[in-house]
């Protein structure tokens, strides 16, 4: 899958050094003009679906259940990968130099409902909400929560990939045929 990015979370992270690894997936859903997204009301910013893979766990299987825990969605089809951002950071555990995170975005189709969401605590005090947005309404948001100081760590990640994907459909390349449709039913 291709690198769309590196990003230091902290400075002097040393990159090369050992590291605690951590893989998530995330979901590219389009809709018309419009893509899903998780709202946080706390901080006002904007995240793709999406959450770490569990070990033995494909990133279909991932994916799957995120959207179904994050968005009550069902996942109809993984259509093909966007790419890959690596963010490197300083590690909780004492015995590494580096965590490493890789996250891989897919363009996906979802069910036509959107139901309950099962939520983990942080992402309730998040105020965690499915919204179809625009992207550039997302980016805005984005930067707005950058710019107060209320963003959480991956917001850079995610307004990064935004950037990227935006450029992507304005040149038309890198969205799979029918991906621009993501929702069926």
């Amino acid at each position: 899958m291709r690198l769309l990015a590196e990003i230091d979370r902290h400075k002097g992270v040393n990159r090369t050094g050992k590291a605690v690894k951590r893989e998530a997936v995330r979901a590219i859903i389009l809709r018309g003009g419009e893509i899903l997204l998780l709202y946080a009301k706390a901080t006002g910013d904007y995240k793709f679906p999406g959450g770490g893979v569990f070990l033995g766990e494909s990133h279909e299987e991932a994916l799957s259940r995120e959207l179904k825990e994050e968005c009550g969605a069902e996942l109809l089809q993984i259509h093909r990968p966007f790419g890959k951002v690596v963010e490197y950071a300083f590690p909780r555990e004492p015995d590494f130099e580096v965590f490493r995170m890789t996250s891989y975005y897919y363009f996906c189709a979802i069910g036509a409902e959107l139901g309950q969401q099962h939520l983990e605590r942080y992402e309730l005090d998040l105020g965690l909400e499915p919204h179809w947005t625009t992207i550039p309404e997302a980016i805005a948001a984005n930067k707005e929560a950058l710019g107060n100081g209320r963003a959480p760590n991956w917001t850079r990640r995610e307004t990064t990939v935004l950037k990227l994907l935006w450029e992507a459909l304005q040149r038309g390349s890198g969205v799979p045929g029918g991906a621009a449709r993501g929702v069926q039913g």
